[in-house]
C-alpha cells in the first residue's frame, strides 16, 4: 500500500488549504486512517482521523478550522484547511490503518500500518 500527499505550500495566515492523499495498492479502502504533522523541532502530532463510515476526531487546536473526509471509492483522504495560522506550518502526513474495532479512536501513530512521504504546509506571518 502507497500514501502520496499533495496540495501543501507557501500561503499566508488566513489563507486556505486543502490537502489530499491517494491511497494505491490494495482493492479495499483503510479502516481508519488519519492527519498528523511535525513542525520543526517538535513531535509529530496528531491532526485529526476519520474511520470508513466517516466519523470523525480532531485535536483541539484544529477544531473548526480544519476538515477531514475521505471519498472511499477513488481511495483519497483530504484535509480542507482554513484560517491558517504561522503555528500550522508543518510537514503534513497521512497514515492508513486496516483492520480494527468499529467505534475505536486509533490517535497514536504506532497505531496505523501505512504512512506517506509528507507534504509541507508553510504559513507566513
Amino acid at each position: 500500500v502507497q500514501l502520496v500527499e499533495s496540495g501543501g505550500g507557501l500561503v499566508q495566515a488566513g489563507g486556505s488549504l486543502r490537502l489530499s492523499c491517494a491511497a494505491s495498492g490494495s482493492i479495499f479502502s483503510p479502516n481508519f486512517m488519519g492527519w498528523y504533522r511535525q513542525a520543526p523541532g517538535k513531535q509529530r502530532e496528531l491532526v485529526a482521523t476519520i474511520t470508513s463510515g466517516c466519523s470523525t476526531n480532531y485535536a483541539d487546536s484544529v477544531k473548526g478550522r480544519f476538515t477531514i473526509s475521505r471519498d472511499n471509492p477513488k481511495n483519497t483522504l483530504y484535509l480542507q484547511i482554513h484560517s491558517l495560522k504561522p503555528e500550522d506550518t508543518a510537514v503534513y502526513y497521512c497514515a492508513a490503518r486496516y483492520g480494527g474495532l468499529s467505534g475505536s479512536y486509533y490517535r497514536q501513530g504506532y497505531e496505523y500500518d501505512y504512512w506517506g512521504q509528507g507534504t509541507q504546509v508553510t504559513v507566513s506571518s
